[in-house]
């Protein structure tokens, strides 16, 4: 680690976010509910946008960053255990959104911003090669277009807004809740209600 001794994220954050998800009668159509899922997964972006911008500040070297993005999407991305189906389910949901948003993070510290092409642009051939049933390559266009973000490009929400449910557009909303996080990386509040 550096001098500083940052944490990013912690078990003990993610485990706090889950254990709200428990307590709480979740009704993916309720307001209240929406807003607690939205919030555990901008939180958690917040925490990747937080690394990048160390990275940039040369606070952290390009293999600490890695390893910091890489300890959050471990936490993150690890198995809940839930008894409700439902809520297992929406947990995954926003798990699904923030594997992007690792592999963008970790993309752009090791490589920097894709030189080529516009955010629509890649979010647009994701959708196609979605459309095709090419997941791989969906993702890899995604990681670019993650990429950009993270260099301050906008995703346009008009092309968000054509696409078809699936998993091109769970990663784009992850990637606004990356856009979020780096133009504005204040924590979340876990208990903001």
């Amino acid at each position: 680690m550096t001098e500083s001794e940052e944490t990013f994220y912690t078990a003990d954050r993610w485990q706090n976010w889950l254990d709200r998800v428990a307590e709480e009668d979740l009704d993916p159509e309720n307001e209240d509910s929406a807003r607690l899922l939205l919030n555990l997964q901008d939180d958690t972006a917040i925490a990747v946008a937080k690394i990048v911008s160390a990275y940039d500040d040369d606070r952290l070297t390009e293999e600490e960053a890695t390893d910091e993005i890489a300890d959050v999407r471990d936490i993150v991305l690890a198995e809940a255990e839930f008894e409700d189906e439902e809520k297992a389910m929406l947990i995954d949901g926003v798990q699904t959104s923030l594997v992007c948003v690792f592999y963008a993070a970790e993309e752009y510290v090791v490589g920097g911003p894709a030189e080529e092409g516009s955010v629509a642009e890649y979010v647009e051939a994701a959708a196609a090669a979605e459309a095709e049933e090419d997941v791989d390559a969906a993702l890899g266009y995604l990681v670019q277009a993650g990429t950009r973000i993270i260099d301050g490009e906008d995703l346009p929400m008009d092309v968000v807004e054509d696409l078809e449910y699936g998993l091109v557009s769970e990663w784009v909303n992850g990637l606004d809740s990356l856009q979020s996080a780096m133009s504005d990386p204040e924590v979340v509040e876990e208990d903001d209600e």
